[in-house]
Parts: structure tokens; sequence; C-alpha cells
């Protein structure tokens, strides 16, 4: 008996998702419950396991391909029976075959697609209003697209006889580029932040305030503890902390900071979860710190450590990035030295961080070489006034500077 491998439901927000890398073969054992491949999300990776004991009869939906909850990836032979034959290769890909009229993309005149559909259809020339769609409810696949762009292909250009090229030079394929290029496909991550990136710039009236910080004292306390807070909780000890500390205390005096705007309504947040900007090869992810406020320096350490890790390795889950209601991102680490964040989401405050140079600065009227930073807080200016948001930099300013007042006041 054949038993489905069908997608998931992905969790909130999620609606479609990009089809990764297939763990098994046609052909292999798989047991219950063993990952069979990988959904690429917005946000995560997912792993799509057996539900049955057997083998793995055919692959639906192959590395690439968009889907939906519900559509099948595959089919599990139960009870180790052998996986039905490969039909033979036909020389030349049929016509497709006219879907049931349930199935018909346009019976009701709406193309159900997604952007990266109609754009693939447009680029080969397809129409789809006379596609039929093998997706759920209707909805026009991209190997639907691909179908039709096979069987019909275009018809050559007229023969035009090629001057003689020595035999030994080859030409890159013509791109229409004044060198050779490569296209390399966008992952569903990097097209999800390049898509809200530009919403937060078009929806959002987003400024941005600067100031510097001396963060001599700053580096004096964590000389001082940082060995035995390692020894003692086995975490390093950085300036994240210090800056996550100072951001809920300053959340706490300037809370429309800390808000979101619905409708003609600002939700005032009274919970403090920092986002941690983290940069992965697949593109930048925002981990959630929960209930920063009730965290001591090491455990919020801990936790940023732990979340980085499960971004670099893919392996974070929805819930480690919900809910967050302030960002803060760390340029630094990279050797920026001044910056214009963008708001994340919803929120309506992100704080930036910049690398350490130490500079001249006036000190009680003289000239001292200090360890200075760049500090940048962008924020939305439809419920955040400039002079909130200049206040909110300077208390920051102020208790890096005096962190001993973190104890007090995060």
């Amino acid at each position: 008996m054949a038993v489905e491998v069908v997608v998931p439901p992905l969790g909130e927000s999620l609606v479609e998702a990009t089809v990764g890398t297939w763990l098994k073969k046609v052909g292999d054992p798989v047991a219950m419950g063993e990952p069979l491949l990988e959904l690429e999300t917005d946000k995560v990776n997912l792993e799509v396991a057996a539900t049955a004991s057997g083998i793995l009869a055919d692959i639906q939906a192959k590395p690439g391909a968009t889907v939906t909850p519900g559509d099948i990836l595959g089919h599990v032979e139960e009870s180790g029976a052998a996986p039905p034959p490969e039909p033979p290769a036909a020389p030349q890909a049929p016509a497709p075959t006219p879907a049931a009229p349930e199935a018909k993309a346009a019976l009701d005149g709406t193309v159900r697609a997604t952007p990266a559909v109609m754009r693939l259809a447009e680029e080969r020339g397809v129409n789809l209003e006379t596609l039929a769609a093998t997706g759920a409810h209707g909805r026009i696949r991209r190997e639907d697209v691909e179908r039709a762009g096979r069987a019909a292909p275009p018809a050559p250009p007229a023969e035009v006889p090629e001057p003689y090229r020595a035999p030994t030079s080859e030409r890159p394929p013509d791109t229409g580029a004044p060198g050779p290029v490569e296209r390399v496909r966008m992952s569903r991550r990097r097209l999800t932040i390049a898509r809200r990136l530009v919403e937060t710039k078009q929806n959002a009236a987003m400024l941005t305030t600067f100031n510097e910080v001396d963060m001599t004292a700053a580096i004096a306390l964590r000389r001082r503890w940082k060995d035995a807070i390692q020894e003692r909780h086995g975490v390093r000890l950085g300036f994240m902390s210090f800056f996550t500390k100072a951001a809920v205390a300053a959340l706490k005096q300037f809370p429309r900071l800390n808000a979101e705007i619905d409708g003609e309504e600002m939700v005032l947040k009274r919970y403090y979860n920092i986002g941690i900007a983290v940069a992965t090869e697949g593109g930048l992810v925002v981990p959630v710190v929960r209930d920063a406020d009730r965290l001591t320096f090491y455990e919020i350490e801990a936790a940023i450590a732990g979340l980085a890790e499960r971004a670099r390795t893919n392996s974070l889950t929805l819930a480690d990035l919900q809910d967050g209601t302030f960002t803060i991102t760390n340029g630094g680490v990279f050797g920026s030295m001044f910056s214009t964040p963008i708001l994340n989401g919803r929120e309506v405050g992100i704080l930036g961080m910049h690398a350490i140079q130490e500079r001249p600065t006036v000190v009680g009227g003289e000239i001292k070489i200090r360890p200075m930073m760049y500090v940048a807080l962008s924020y939305d200016h439809r419920i955040v006034d400039g002079a909130e948001a200049v206040r909110f930099l300077v208390t920051i300013k102020q208790l890096v500077e005096d962190p001993e007042r973190l104890l007090l006041e995060g």
C-alpha cells in the first residue's frame, strides 16, 4: 500500500514552501519518523518525515518546486514492497493532458499561482489561463509551467552561416552581457528578506538618529568579570548583554519604542523580547531572546550564543523567531563603523551597534584617546517622535557608559 508524503502545516503566517534537498532516493528503504526531505520556508527549514516504514516509491515534487500544505511530495510503499517501475523515457515530452474541470486554474476567472510562477510563465511565454493546474485547490505549480514550456518550444531562428572560428577557442553562451555572468536562483529566505525590506521602507515613516558611546567603563567591567563568568557559567561575556540590558531599561522609560501599530491603535507591549540579528549563509535572521528583562548578563549571553549557533546550523524553530518587540543588530562584528538599520517587521525601533575604534575625544576639557562606538536608532516616526527617539538613544549611551547602573535599571 502506498502512503502519501504530504506537506505538513507550516506554522503561523507561512502559506508555502520550496522543496529543498531530498535525503532519500527512489527505492531507498525508509523507517517511520525518518526524515525524507527538507522544505525551505520564509523563516526556517523544516524536515518532512516518513509516516510509514517501507521504501520510497516515487518523488512527485522535485527540488526547487513551490508547494503548499497538503500537497503530495511523494509516496512510501509499505512493507518493503517494490516501487512501481519507472516509465520508459519518451523521445519528446507530450502535450499536457487537459485537467479535470475542478483543477482548471482559470475556472472562476482567477489564475492561482505564486508571483515566482507568474514570472517564470512570463519568461517562457506560457499563458497561465490555458494550463492544467496540478497543485492543491487549482494552484498552478512551477512544474506545470515548465511542462508547458517543454511541450511547445519556440521555433528555432533561421540558420545563418557563421564565420570560421578556431576550434580551440570556446565562447560563453550569449547572455546579452558584456562578459561572463552566472545566474543563481534566490532562496526563499532571500526573496522574503528582499520583499519585506521593501515593504518596510514603503509602509513605515522610518527615520534614524545617531550618537556615540564611550566604551571605556564597559570594557573595564568586562575585563574584570569575563574570566569568572566563563569559569562559573561557561559563557563568554560580550557587549551584546550590555546593550540588551540598556535597551530594556530604555524601553521601560519610552514604551512607544516597544510597540506596534494595529490599524488606528498603538499596541504598547509590557514584555521585552529582544530580537538579535544573526547573519547566516542563507541571509539575515532575527531570533528572539524572550523576557530579556528577567535575565542576568550571562543568561543573555548564553541565550544569544545558543540562538546564533542554531541559526547557522539551520536548526531554529518558528518559536525562536516569533513575538519580538525590539531588535538589536551589530554590524561592528564585520567592521562597520556607521550604518542605518532597517526596522524589523512590525516593530517600531531597532538599535544598530558598530565597531569600537579608538578616537580623540574631549573629556573634562582635555583631549584623550577613548574607545568609541557609533550607535544608531531607526524608528517609525508615525508613533515615535524625534525628541523621544533622541532621548531613548541618549539613555542607552548613559547606561553603557556607566554600566553599574544597568544592575539597578536594567
